[in-house]
């Protein structure tokens, strides 16, 4: 189960499957006892009474919640050792890699498509694309000349740090720069798995609404910056840009704002100019 979104016990149970994670076992195992139990504790309702009944429910009760922690306690300690592991070997490569997390449509993979082209002439780039279905973005991407790995996580609502390290297998890492993940779009999951990153990067449109950071402020506050797409659309729009910004700082003092538009360029070279300072400081 995600630690923040809830996803139920059938997104868990798919994800755990296909990744082999040892919480499948348990999980799958709990289910079967619960419905066999449950299916002879109502065969015998009558000859034990409605006490007996009351009883099995108030223990469900308790054991549940404690059970979930457990679960979710372990999750997150194995991704972040995964992650942890993640990040010495980028470090060893002298590699710069960011998370790109944001809502769905706000326009992740345009300013990916812009960034790898117009740095194609001064940096070595890689992508791993995750979506929970289709090729589409991974396709966009590879069309730019720039490797990318495809990452389909089926039920589940984010990358981990097991999915990324799987991924830059089929990257030369000796030979790259930098490294952007795209995540799966959804602002909740996404900020509580490490994936070994420098930098978690939240990208925002002016179409969403300017109290996101507010609505969700986890994923705001795990960022170090902010890209404020779209800012070509703010004449047709009813949205308050410092509104927005101080609703963002609100949540995270520090974090770096740039308006942006992947449509017309506007604040891109002030985004290519952060991305440079980021990998001159991993090669160093």
């Amino acid at each position: 189960m995600c630690v923040d979104c809830g996803c139920g016990p059938n997104d868990k149970h798919d994800h755990d499957h296909e990744h082999d994670h040892d919480h499948h076992g348990h999980h799958h195992g709990h289910g079967h006892d619960h419905d066999h139990g449950h299916d002879h504790d109502h065969g015998h309702k009558h000859e034990h009474g409605h006490k007996h009944h009351h009883q099995h429910d108030h223990a469900q009760a308790v054991e549940q919640p404690a059970r979930k922690v457990v679960i979710e306690t372990d999750i997150l300690a194995k991704n972040n050792r995964m992650a942890s592991g993640n990040r010495a070997l980028f470090r060893e490569k002298g590699l710069f890699v960011l998370n790109l997390v944001s809502s769905p449509g706000s326009g992740k993979t345009t300013i990916l498509e812009r960034t790898l082209r117009d740095l194609a002439e001064t940096c070595r780039c890689a992508v791993v694309e995750g979506d929970q279905q289709t090729d589409n973005d991974a396709m966009r991407i590879a069309a730019t000349g720039v490797p990318v790995k495809q990452v389909n996580t089926g039920a589940g609502c984010h990358l981990d740090a097991h999915m990324v390290l799987h991924a830059t297998e089929s990257f030369d890492l000796d030979n790259l720069d930098l490294l952007l993940i795209e995540n799966v779009g959804n602002l909740v999951c996404p900020a509580s798995f490490d994936l070994g990153e420098h930098h978690k990067v939240v990208v925002l449109s002016v179409t969403e609404g300017e109290d996101k950071p507010l609505k969700y402020p986890q994923m705001f506050h795990a960022a170090d910056i902010m890209l404020l797409n779209k800012v070509d659309l703010l004449p047709y729009l009813d949205f308050d840009v410092e509104k927005c910004k101080e609703m963002a700082r609100r949540v995270s003092p520090g974090i770096h704002i740039l308006e942006v538009s992947s449509k017309t360029g506007q604040g891109m070279d002030e985004w290519y100019a952060w991305l440079k300072k980021g990998m001159e400081r991993s090669k160093a």
